[in-house]
């Protein structure tokens, strides 16, 4: 058996309290937590904070990778690689990328262009070899047919982390100005602007003779986390629990969240949205809705850094660490139905992440997977190193 590892001078936070002493790894878990010792032989955290390695539960991040500009595209492998490695310097351990399965195959981005079965057997591939863990966050159009052989497809793969609802009706929930929905399309150069009215709305009358939720709900409730994005109306969360969802992903309005909260479920909002102060499209406010007590977790969304500096700011304002915490790690394994992960406890999963705060911003000095050593910045001050 290989020599235990022992992670000293920490103050380790659990679920329910912070432990200032040492934590101990055997074969990849969390063995012993010990408080108030320090080992001369153990690895010195200098104080730092030792955390569960965050879980995020939503991001488009890959996007950023893909298609840093507009007309500009890198090859998968490269943005994978690069995504992975951001994740682990921003203390997220878990990833699940955002995937689009859609009908529409007509734009240059692998990420939104509809074709994600391509992405998705890519993504099963390069995971093998990542660094952190990596699923899949599936964003299922709800508008488009036949989909039978795409659920099929996704049963066979092992990277599926959540499916999410993505109904795409113009006009519906966030995007609810036709109006100026019509003049973006016009503005393309492709299409006058009474043309792209009419396509619109031509759009609305095929989307909304089609609802393929029950196909997901056939094929994966009680196996995978189903949730449903940017619900506004009650009837939107209504709908969504009927069809197998359990978690309320970024709902736009306070009703939505709140009815949500009333059928059992979880609620997930931006953590840009919490460090912003407020919703960058004028959704709800995440600050507003966590006053409330309406939000069980956050992602990153689209902005890895915003996961943990969320926590810091949190913590600046004098919520409890350990609850701040849990936002983004034990809750969302709870979400998952992921029982060994997101808390440090003797048994689970020894994913790690220890920062220090500088100026109310949270830094990464290090990130362990499994118990193993996958990324080290050296300090306050230093260069990234990948294992």
């Amino acid at each position: 058996m290989p020599n235990p590892l022992i992670l000293t001078n920490a103050r380790i936070v659990t679920p329910s309290e912070i432990i200032e002493g040492s934590l101990v790894i055997e074969e990849g878990r969390i063995a012993e937590i010990i408080a108030d010792r320090h080992f001369s032989e153990g690895n010195d955290l200098h104080g730092q904070w030792l955390i569960p390695g965050l879980i995020d539960l939503h991001t488009d991040y890959l996007e950023k990778e893909i298609n840093p500009r507009p007309k500009t595209h890198f090859p998968l492998p490269i943005a994978f690689h690069m995504m992975d490695q951001r994740a682990l310097a921003s203390g997220i351990t878990t990833v699940l990328g955002a995937v689009r399965y859609s009908a529409d195959s007509d734009k240059e981005s692998t990420l939104w262009g509809g074709n994600g079965r391509s992405l998705a057997d890519q993504y099963e591939q390069l995971r093998a070899g990542a660094l952190a863990r990596h699923f899949l966050h599936v964003r299922w159009d709800t508008n488009f047919g036949p989909v039978d052989d795409l659920v099929s497809h996704l049963q066979s793969l092992t990277c599926v982390g959540n499916i999410v609802f993505n109904e795409n009706i113009p006009g519906e929930r966030q995007f609810k100005d036709l109006e100026e929905l019509a003049r973006k399309r016009a503005a393309r150069g492709d299409r006058t602007l009474d043309e792209a009215r009419a396509e619109l709305a031509r759009k609305i009358e095929i989307n909304r003779g089609i609802n393929n939720r029950a196909k997901i709900r056939d094929g994966f409730a009680g196996r995978i986390c189903i949730g449903s994005h940017d619900d506004t109306t009650v009837e939107h969360v209504v709908e969504a629990a009927e069809m197998g969802a359990t978690l309320a992903e970024m709902p736009t309005t306070i009703e939505a969240a709140r009815k949500a909260r009333e059928l059992g479920l979880s609620v997930c909002m931006g953590a840009p949205n919490y460090l912003r102060g407020g919703s960058h499209c004028g959704n709800l406010s995440a600050p507003v809705a966590l006053a409330e007590g309406l939000v069980d977790a956050l992602c990153s969304d689209y902005h890895f850094p915003s996961l943990l500096g969320s926590v810091a700011l949190m913590m600046d304002r004098g919520m409890p660490v350990p609850e701040a915490v849990n936002l983004v790690t034990c809750h969302p394994a709870r979400i998952l139905g992921w029982k060994d992960l997101g808390r440090i406890e003797v048994g689970m999963k020894a994913d790690l992440a220890a920062f220090h705060l500088r100026e109310s911003h949270a830094f990464v000095s290090s990130a362990w997977v499994d118990g193993r050593l996958k990324l080290q910045l050296g300090g306050p001050v230093g260069r990234a190193v990948a294992y």
